[in-house]
């Protein structure tokens, strides 16, 4: 026996039915109408009557999987079984029709019904994205310029999809809705401004659509409007002029300033580098240095405020833009200064040498103090050393000072002064220098020659040597040079006997020109000058007293001739009686000239002579008769008693 399926076996019951000339009904229903919702009269409106429903098998079949309708068959009608979702049965689809087939038996009859879901107001504008972004480049995107935005979509249809876009207020954009050429609505956005991203990096808007339902229902987009960027705005310093202050002997690598230059755009046209104009003279970017990614301002050298006291940098800033854009600034660094500097002391003139006679205030040397540094630090004090010299120092004018004679000067007490300026800042701790200054006094003729003693005494022994030294007389003068050149000469006009002495000019040496005989002269007395060489010279004088010393060079005479020395004795004589006297002179003095007597030739005679009287006498016979005897007198030589050998008296 041949089997069919049962999904075969009815569509060919209801293709046969539908050759039997069944009817066809139409009827609508809302879409999302509630279970129980009333359709049709079913029963009725196919001429069925409602108790016949049972008995001929009245049942109704549906083309989807879904049974959105039921048939009460107590009462004959369709009514809605479970929700119905126009919008997901039909989409877009403008009829939306549920196809139902009603079948009945005995006789058998097939009938069509359709059921249109009519659309309601069920589903709001939706947009396919809660936001829409778009970029638009500042400044060049010229106003006017379109940009199409993806509009929203209603799942209803008609006027329920009817959708009008509105957007929220603002100045730069506008919205402009058409119909393009297929029918559908476009939305554009359009620029009304140009956009500047540094007034606003980011726009944001909403954009809402309303459908044309009752009640009306909305949705809505955020638009995301970035606007990019262009490199429109050059780096800014936050001060168009720097300034600092460093002291002069900030160490070398110390940080000077960091600068901060900011720039409105973004990413690479914000990243900015900063270096020295080429303004900058070679030395000062040999003494700082900066970092151009970070804008650090180092020292790099060694500042000296007495080279100079400020330096201007002008600083560029640039950023790394396609086109880069340029900002300036200036740091103005002002360097302070330090007691760095040692007091210099230097001598313009100096007078040498000083003449001795040179007047309280003549200026001896002129002297300037300077200070390399500012302020105290170079303010200076200038003094003497020692203090009790004659000398002054007195400032003439700023930083210079005039050495003077401040009392009466003596070279022979001091022929020179060594003197110590010292120079003195003011600065803390006070740095001095000082300058020794050698200042020779010049001797000038002040100073006559002059002898130790006023007078000298000089005893010669007689019978000397013709031109023999016999003394030397020395005049000092304490002067120097041709002032103390000394010359010496005997003053004739006091003393004009020349021939016996004569004195070296040169040495001061007396000379016995001649043999001098004390028994003619006994005292020369006479007066030595000494003359210097100064202009004009100077004199002095002493007296020099030769005594000239007796020495026993003369035999004693008897006085008388020979015959008158002859004495004639008449005897008888008695022994002890003086028969005469001998007289004998000797031209020596003093023990030279003393004499004594004594009998020439011995004899037994008794004769005999006083020793110093030079009285003979008879000494012992009373009666003597003979001739008469000679008698000699002996001199004695010198100052004291004759030890020579007797001489024969004359």
């Amino acid at each position: 026996m041949l089997t069919w399926p049962t999904g075969l076996l009815q569509l060919l019951l209801l293709q046969t039915a539908w050759k039997m000339g069944s009817g066809q009904l139409h009827y609508s229903v809302l879409e999302e109408s509630q279970h129980g919702t009333f359709v049709g009269r079913i029963a009725q409106d196919l001429g069925l009557e409602v108790s016949e429903l049972v008995p001929r098998m009245f049942r109704m079949l549906s083309k989807g999987e879904e049974d959105y309708f039921e048939v009460n068959l107590q009462n004959g009608i369709l009514f809605v079984n479970s929700r119905i979702d126009r919008e997901e049965l039909c989409a877009k689809t403008a009829d939306c029709v549920l196809h139902l087939e009603v079948i009945v038996e005995k006789p058998l009859r097939f009938f069509h019904v359709e059921v249109e879901v009519k659309d309601m107001n069920d589903n709001a504008p939706v947009f396919s994205a809660r936001e829409q972004i778009l970029s638009m480049a500042e400044l060049t995107t010229a106003s006017g310029t379109r940009f199409p935005l993806e509009g929203a979509s209603d799942a209803d249809i008609g006027t329920n999809a009817l959708l009008t876009h509105r957007l929220s207020p603002n100045k730069y954009f506008a919205l402009d809705t058409g119909n393009d050429e297929d029918g559908s609505t476009s939305v554009v956005l359009v620029l009304k401004v140009p956009l500047d991203r540094e007034e606003s990096p980011v726009h944001h808007l909403v954009l809402t659509a309303t459908d044309g339902g009752e009640p009306k229902l909305t949705g809505t987009v955020q638009l995301v409007i970035n606007v990019l960027d262009v490199n429109d705005n050059p780096p800014v310093f936050n001060q168009s002029v720097y300034r600092v202050k460093l002291l002069e002997n900030t160490s070398s690598g110390s940080l000077v300033i960091t600068l901060n230059a900011t720039d409105l755009d973004e990413g690479i046209n914000r990243e900015i580098l900063y270096f020295f104009s080429n303004k900058v003279p070679t030395h000062v970017s040999k003494l700082f240095s900066i970092n151009s990614d970070i804008g650090e301002i180092r020292i790099i050298g060694k500042l000296d405020y007495e080279e100079s006291k400020f330096y201007e940098l002008p600083i560029v800033a640039e950023d790394k833009g396609n086109s880069p854009l340029f900002g300036h600034c200036k740091v103005l660094i002002e360097v302070l200064d330090i007691n760095d500097n040692i007091p210099e002391l230097s001598v313009n003139s100096l007078s040498v040498s000083l003449p001795e006679d040179s007047p309280p205030g003549t200026v001896v040397a002129i002297l300037s103090a300077s200070d390399r540094d500012s302020g105290t630090n170079g303010q200076i004090n200038c003094f003497l050393l020692p203090t009790g010299v004659p000398f002054r120092l007195e400032s003439t004018f700023k930083n210079y000072y005039s050495l003077t004679v401040g009392a009466v000067l003596d070279r022979e007490q001091v022929a020179e002064y060594r003197m110590v300026v010292t120079v003195e800042d003011q600065g803390v701790p006070a740095l001095s220098s000082s300058i020794s200054l050698l200042v020779p006094i010049s001797d000038i003729n002040d100073n006559a020659p002059t002898f130790p003693q006023p007078s000298y005494t000089v005893f010669v022994k007689e019978n000397n040597p013709p031109g023999a030294h016999i003394f030397t007389v020395s005049a000092l003068d304490p002067d120097v040079a041709e002032n103390a050149l000394i010359t010496y000469w005997i003053d004739e006009k006091l003393w004009p006997l020349t021939s016996y002495i004569s004195v070296h000019s040169e040495s001061g040496k007396l000379y016995a020109l001649q043999s001098l005989d004390y028994e003619e002269l006994k005292l020369l007395e006479f007066q030595v000058r000494a003359k210097d060489a100064g202009m004009p010279s100077l004199c002095g004088n002493a007296t020099v007293q030769v005594f000239v010393l007796d020495e026993n060079d003369n035999a004693p005479a008897v006085t008388g001739s020979s015959e008158e020395n002859l004495i004639l004795l008449v005897v008888p004589v008695m022994p002890g009686h003086i028969v005469g006297k001998i007289h004998a002179l000797d031209a020596d003095s003093g023990y030279n000239a003393w004499l004594r007597y004594e009998l020439v030739e011995e004899s037994s005679g008794p004769w005999s002579v006083g020793q110093y009287s030079g009285e003979p006498l008879l000494a012992g016979q009373s009666h003597l008769r003979g001739p008469a005897m000679p008698l000699q007198g002996k001199g004695i030589h010198g100052l004291w008693p004759w030890h020579g050998h007797p001489g024969l008296c004359q």
